[in-house]
């Protein structure tokens, strides 16, 4: 699996997770789901990915974004 994909399945699992928690346990976890998507923006227009160099060191092979 490529680091692009990694992080793209990472950030899937985040998102379905905090809906999860949202609608079972509080609903102020909406916060949480809404940094994941504030965090996939800046992302998007700056690089930056702290999950991308968390799988990088773990070995996951560079892909095109990252």
């Amino acid at each position: 699996m490529s680091l692009d994909r990694a992080v793209l399945a990472f950030a899937g699992v985040m998102v379905l997770l905090s809906v999860f928690l949202t609608v079972y346990v509080h609903p102020l976890f909406v916060w949480f789901t809404v940094f994941i998507g504030v965090n996939m923006l800046q992302s998007a227009f700056t690089g930056f990915c702290p999950a991308a160099m968390i799988f990088k060191k773990l070995g996951f092979r560079p892909g095109t974004a990252f």
